[in-house]
């Protein structure tokens, strides 16, 4: 695919940023695509087996778009890759791309900038006007409720109304897109994309409710009576928490509600300063390592955080791994994004002990120790190093260390569906049926935590079961 010897005579071209001090001052993307594409695809080798397919969670056909590429037939590279991903333009801004890490070219050098060229394709789709609504002609007359409007849910709910099914979107929220919407901040991934997505799902037949929250406002065991297929995509949101002395203080927030405060500000909500988590002036710690973690740290550098300081209780990984012994899987090894590139201090192997207040109730500070891992029979687990206790100065604390489930009152509770051991909506990834007839689930809600594009691929998928089950066969991909 693309040259056969470009890998070897093209280097990979990477994005380019505005600078740190002029893109800190606002909160729009600051990301640019190489200009040359066509050259960036010339790398994709002709590997025999391209295991970057299945290297992607949704299996998109990346050689063949590659060559397409090459050959400036963009148009036809948009229709392989619409093949299998509804929305490229959200894979191509935050997709990790663990495809890249499962290149062929990835053992050997530098992986082909598969994401960038994913991103390449779509939004030349959109600005040449090829990207425009499918509308199903005839209506099957069947209506499908979906609740949760995150990438899983609205990649069901545009595969469903292609096939002719009255589609509606439950969305608890004012706006569209679940944490895609809110917990991701503007400078990462502007709105009016996904504004301009739903735009053509609703000339396609979608129609999305806002405001409505399964359990409380809309009733649960209604939409079965009103609905002939229901599906659970309201993601997984109950954060994992630190109940450790001083919780309760000021100042120590979860992320995402630090995030999606910041985020409704941006968009033009009212958000009164007493509610609003602001960083202004603040010693920020952020503890946890992950994306959220570092989209605190951006977006408390944008506000005018006096320092920041990420904390994570694991240990250092390597700056290179093994690729001999890692590839084509995920690797653990040492990543710097964007926001920790524009200024914070990292810690490693960092444990929390409790969060000191003021006399009027506002964190001040955190005390920490230091831990060292060791693993038994397999089992890894770690111990605090004596004497190894410190404090850092501390105005603000958000807890970026994941999400353990789905919030289970209201409308899990109403259902009664099953679940599993970890606590998420139980189902298999064959069917998503749940335990309750006419109900399925996907995405985070199914799977528990998990990327964008692990949503988008279950949304597809449990669209054709849901098709399959109203209709007796289906068209939709697999």
């Amino acid at each position: 695919m693309g040259k056969v010897t470009g890998f070897k005579e093209y280097n990979r071209e990477n994005l380019s940023y505005t600078p740190v001090a002029d893109r800190i001052v606002h909160f729009n993307e600051f990301s640019k695509l190489p200009t040359d594409m066509p050259t960036q695809a010339a790398r994709c080798m002709d590997c025999g087996i391209p295991f970057c397919h299945n290297g992607c969670p949704i299996n998109n056909i990346i050689p063949e778009w590659n060559d397409a590429v090459y050959h400036d037939n963009w148009r036809q590279a948009l229709d392989i890759l619409h093949s299998t991903n509804n929305f490229p333009e959200f894979t191509g801004r935050i997709c990790p791309a663990p495809c890249e890490e499962a290149c062929t070219v990835n053992l050997i050098g530098d992986a082909i900038s598969i994401k960038n060229i994913e991103l390449s394709i779509v939004e030349k789709g959109w600005q040449e006007g090829w990207i425009t609504p499918e509308i199903a002609d005839p209506k099957t007359g069947k209506r499908v409720a979906i609740v949760g409007s995150g990438p899983s849910g609205m990649a069901a709910a545009q595969q469903l109304a292609r096939v002719g099914h009255e589609v509606v979107v439950f969305e608890k929220n004012n706006r569209i897109g679940g944490l895609m919407r809110y917990g991701i901040p503007n400078f990462k991934f502007e709105k009016s994309v996904i504004d301009r997505r739903m735009a053509q799902m609703r000339s396609e037949g979608v129609e999305f409710r806002v405001n409505s929250t399964v359990g409380e406002n809309v009733s649960a065991t209604d939409l079965l009576s009103r609905f002939d297929a229901v599906i659970l995509a309201g993601g997984s949101e109950k954060p994992r928490d630190l109940p450790l002395p001083g919780r309760d203080l000021d100042g120590v927030h979860f992320a995402m509600d630090f995030l999606t405060l910041n985020t409704k500000r941006v968009l033009g909500d009212h958000i009164p300063d007493k509610q609003f988590i602001s960083a202004e002036g603040k010693h920020v710690v952020v503890i946890g390592g992950g994306d959220t973690g570092s989209d605190c740290i951006g977006t408390s550098n944008r506000h005018g955080a006096l320092s920041v300081t990420q904390l994570e209780i694991m240990p250092k990984p390597a700056t290179a791994p093994n690729k001999l012994t890692t590839w084509p899987n995920w690797p653990m090894r040492m990543r710097t994004s964007t926001s920790q590139e524009e200024g914070c201090e990292r810690d490693w192997q960092v444990s929390t002990k409790r969060f000191i207040g003021d006399s009027d109730g506002n964190v001040q500070s955190i005390e920490c120790v230091r831990v060292e891992w060791k693993q038994t029979h397999g089992q890894w687990s770690f111990d605090e190093i004596e004497g190894s206790e410190f404090e850092l100065p501390a105005q603000l604390i958000t807890l970026a260390m994941g999400f353990v489930h789905p919030v289970h009152e209201g409308m899990l509770t109403e259902l009664s569906v099953n679940k599993d051991g970890r606590g998420n909506v139980a189902a298999n990834d064959l069917d998503y049926a749940t335990s309750v007839d006419k109900i399925f689930t996907a995405g985070d809600m199914r799977r528990g935590q998990s990327l964008v594009v692990w949503a988008i691929r279950e949304g597809r998928q449990c669209a054709r079961s849901v098709d399959e089950f109203l209709m007796g066969s289906t068209t939709l991909p697999r």
